[in-house]
């Protein structure tokens, strides 16, 4: 199966021919870490507004919650990269 040109071209094949997803790593990280600051930063607001210790509190974990974030995110595309990978290479 050969790589799409563009990542629109590969969404608009319909015969599956040719794959869409590795354009799209690049995107789907970046979107994955941008929702994971969101959810953090407003988790973080809200603790603020309640009590300053439990804001303080909910900053230390949101940091760490956002670091193994990170990671399992990194994991998944990179999982997701070799499979398609390994596609590639023993397609005929």
């Amino acid at each position: 199966m050969p790589e799409a040109k563009g990542m629109w071209e590969g969404l608009m094949d319909f015969s599956f021919r040719v794959y869409a997803t590795p354009k799209m790593l690049r995107f789907l990280y970046a979107l994955h870490l941008l929702v994971g600051l969101i959810a953090g930063v407003a988790w973080v607001v809200t603790a603020f507004q309640q009590a300053p210790v439990q804001g303080l509190l909910a900053l230390l974990a949101a940091l760490f919650g956002y670091f193994v974030w990170f990671l399992y995110c990194r994991v998944v595309i990179e999982l997701l990269a070799a499979v398609f990978r390994m596609a590639d290479a023993i397609a005929p």
